[in-house]
């Protein structure tokens, strides 16, 4: 990973929650798959939500080849970001509560993946990596569903996560108030799935359902 600190990127609040190693951005984006997408649109900024992968130094996302996200951001300059909420922290005043989180934001050039061989390879790498082993139980992927999807890259070269953990940090003269401090943890909840109602007789849920997790 070949990640440059600039002025974009360089956490410039709390510099001391800033973390530009490969090791703790690759765990971030790995874990959560949901990301906001930024750029700016006839003049105006957009967050669009969606959902990307890791494959080495890039990270992807995909959709409508319709899509005017999609469309807007191919060539352009966007700034993707993933976030993952780890608990509600709160303090002796209203200032000092805060939020536990690990962020990452990415910053460059997005470019489209444009050869139909690689971009169903990495739909299949994008599939796997949520439900292992389900690419290969599903119905081949049709040529014009292939056409009908566009996807964009985005080299991780000018990123940085960012991430608060820990108790809330108070005024010291408030730690003598008998007021209730700390954290309410948050996580994500995987429930047990729910059969399509059209499912045919006899059809159960492989064990990349059974034992799905994210976040």
């Amino acid at each position: 990973m070949s990640n440059t600190v600039t002025e974009r990127n360089r956490v410039k609040r709390l510099h001391e929650r800033g973390h530009y190693d490969e090791a703790t951005i690759h765990a971030i984006l790995d874990v959560q798959p949901f990301c906001t997408v930024g750029y700016v649109f006839g003049g105006a900024p957009y967050v669009t939500p969606s959902l990307q992968w890791r494959e080495g130094n890039h990270i992807y996302w995909h959709g409508s080849s319709a899509s005017r996200m999609l469309e807007t951001c191919q060539d352009a300059q966007v700034c993707v970001n993933v976030t993952i909420y780890d608990g509600m922290v709160m303090a002796r005043s209203a200032f000092h509560h805060s939020v536990n989180y690990r962020s990452v934001m990415a910053f460059g050039r997005a470019f489209k993946v444009t050869d139909a061989v690689e971009k169903v390879a990495k739909l299949k790498t994008f599939v796997d990596k949520l439900y292992p082993g389900r690419w290969d139980i599903l119905r081949p992927v049709m040529a014009k569903e292939a056409k009908a999807t566009m996807m964009l890259g985005l080299e991780l070269s000018e990123v940085s996560a960012k991430i608060r953990s820990g108790p809330p940090k108070d005024d010291d003269e408030d730690y003598a108030l008998p007021i209730w401090a700390g954290v309410i943890p948050l996580r994500m909840q995987t429930l047990p799935a729910i059969d399509d109602p059209k499912l045919m007789a006899g059809v159960v849920a492989p064990e990349h359902v059974r034992t799905f997790k994210v976040g």
